[in-house]
């Protein structure tokens, strides 16, 4: 994934997050593909940094973003932002932010924890296949490369098999680590950040897929 950039702010300039508002004073900053994920009771969905102000930041989506809340903005590094929804327009939306924000650890994406791919949590129930059967087995989290399961089965370290579901497209994985219950795999074929998009949406709240504007988004 590439990192953002960064603009030089823009004082006086209007927010891309509160377009009802005519006059604005705090600098915008521009970033440009930098991947997050908003968190809503509905659950976890990729979306991407536009645009970001010491009062709120603007978001695109793969797909509609949900209106229910409450919402908070997650970044790679874990850290989280409470947002409030200000403005939507097909798969862009705007937030203001709930309390104030050093927009300067923001954009840095400065954290407690050192930045990582994203992962979203996300239960589902599946079957490995591998040679000699079958098994059932639990994904706690998934990223585009690889997911984290519970199977009460043993399985051996770089042991591959296949990751089945309705839900989610047959994946081949091998078996990074383990410890007790829990399994890490490792994709053969990675997800882009579209299809895992698409997927989380899928199995958390369908509806937000139906838009219009979110087919041609997806197939990209």
């Amino acid at each position: 994934m590439e990192q953002g950039r960064i603009s030089v702010p823009q004082e006086g300039a209007p927010t891309a997050c509160e377009p009802v508002c005519e006059e604005r004073t705090a600098p915008r900053f521009t970033l440009l593909i930098r991947a997050a994920k908003v968190v809503t009771p509905a659950g976890e969905f990729i979306c991407v940094i536009r645009d970001v102000s010491q009062s709120g930041v603007s978001l695109r989506g793969f797909h509609a973003l949900p209106e229910n809340g409450p919402h908070w903005l997650e970044l790679q590094t874990g850290e989280r932002y409470a947002i409030e929804p200000v403005w939507s327009r097909g798969l862009e939306a705007g937030y203001r932010f709930a309390s104030a924000v050093d927009v300067a650890t923001l954009i840095a994406e400065a954290g407690r924890y050192p930045k990582r791919r994203l992962r979203l949590n996300i239960g589902l129930e599946v079957e490995l296949a591998f040679l000699g059967g079958r098994v059932r087995a639990d994904v706690i989290n998934l990223s585009q490369q690889g997911a984290r399961i519970e199977c009460d089965t043993l399985l051996a370290l770089d042991q591959p098999l296949r990751l089945c579901s309705g839900l989610l497209p047959e994946v081949r994985a091998r078996v990074r680590w383990r410890s007790k219950r829990e399994y890490g795999l490792v994709f053969d074929d990675t997800f882009t950040l579209s299809q895992l998009a698409a997927f989380a949406a899928g199995v958390q709240a369908p509806a937000l897929l139906a838009q219009p504007a979110c087919a041609a988004a997806l197939r990209r």
